[in-house]
């Protein structure tokens, strides 16, 4: 699989996609609606992506951009060209970008973003609550700098802007970048995630991360669900800020028939798939109380 994220026009993310999959998509495009792809590396690298941009009856127009505003270029080629082009691309294979006759678009260098004008104490606030949403790996660059911009915003002051945002973001997430490159083998979190996708395939919807409390993830689990589905498992974000900071993930789970006995057989099943991935768990059976994965070592990759 290709170690990237394909975003298109009709708001579709495919994450790790095939050299094949890949090509399928850029040959799919065209059509009113749907006519540009964006990729981005795993895990996301600022100032770093490759697009497309094709309508029927014309040339494919391929970018890539490997840093600042000088660093952008474009070409034109058929679709074979556009192919090898952006699979030698997500690859990263030396001479990727030889087959194509690229040039700069020109583009102005970005302005220069204003120091934060913070306190210590708030600038440390702000940073600890990006870096807590960073250990917790879900969260993508752009939903970040939104996290940033407002988490310091009263009813009377905006004192980090968009780009500031942006620009704080990107230095805490290289950062992470650097610390993930020393992980070594699997990890707890896709250990989870081997785990939650065994239960999917046996009739269990598997969601991580899912809505930002109890109160939602209860109200809107069954919505996920898809016909012959027998029960549901998922964690929410507070579960993914608690185990993050090293207490263990907390597993919300139940039968949709609603019954005690259907709950503790899909508790029994979810254990069951933990183990057999590799982790240990905390569960007395009792269909009222929650199963923990403990103990849990919280490193999860970013993807972006």
């Amino acid at each position: 699989m290709l170690e990237i994220v394909v975003e298109t026009e009709t708001g579709e993310r495919h994450v790790r996609v095939s050299a094949e999959a890949l090509a399928g998509l850029v040959r799919r495009i065209g059509g009113e609606g749907d006519r540009f792809l964006i990729l981005q590396r795993v895990p996301d690298l600022p100032g770093v992506f490759a697009q497309i941009w094709h309508e029927n009856g014309g040339d494919y127009t391929v970018e890539h951009r490997d840093g600042g505003p000088d660093r952008h270029f474009t070409a034109t080629a058929g679709l074979d060209g556009a192919v090898a082009a952006l699979t030698g691309w997500a690859r990263q294979d030396v001479g990727w970008d030889s087959g194509l006759p690229w040039s700069s678009l020109g583009l102005p260098p970005a302005p220069a973003v204003p120091p934060l004008d913070l306190g210590d104490a708030d600038r440390a606030q702000l940073e600890d609550r990006v870096r807590e949403a960073l250990a917790g790996g879900y969260s993508s660059r752009a939903q970040l700098t939104e996290l940033a911009e407002e988490y310091l915003v009263t009813e009377d002051s905006r004192p980090v802007s968009r780009e500031q945002a942006a620009a704080l973001v990107d230095r805490l997430w290289l950062e992470r970048v650097a610390e993930q490159a020393t992980w070594r083998g699997e990890t707890d979190p896709e250990r989870l995630t081997r785990a939650f996708a065994a239960l999917e395939q046996a009739g269990i919807t598997a969601r991580e991360n899912f809505t930002c409390c109890r109160t939602c993830g209860q109200a809107e689990i069954g919505g996920e669900s898809v016909p012959g589905a027998r029960g549901f498992v998922y964690f929410h974000s507070q579960c993914t800020d608690s185990a993050a900071a090293g207490h263990g993930l907390t597993l919300l789970y139940g039968g949709f028939d609603g019954s005690a006995e259907t709950t503790t057989a899909i508790g029994d099943e979810v254990v069951a798939a933990l183990a057999a991935a590799g982790l240990q768990t905390r569960w007395d059976r009792d269909p009222g109380r929650s199963i923990t994965v403990t103990p849990l070592e919280w490193r999860r990759r970013l993807v972006g």
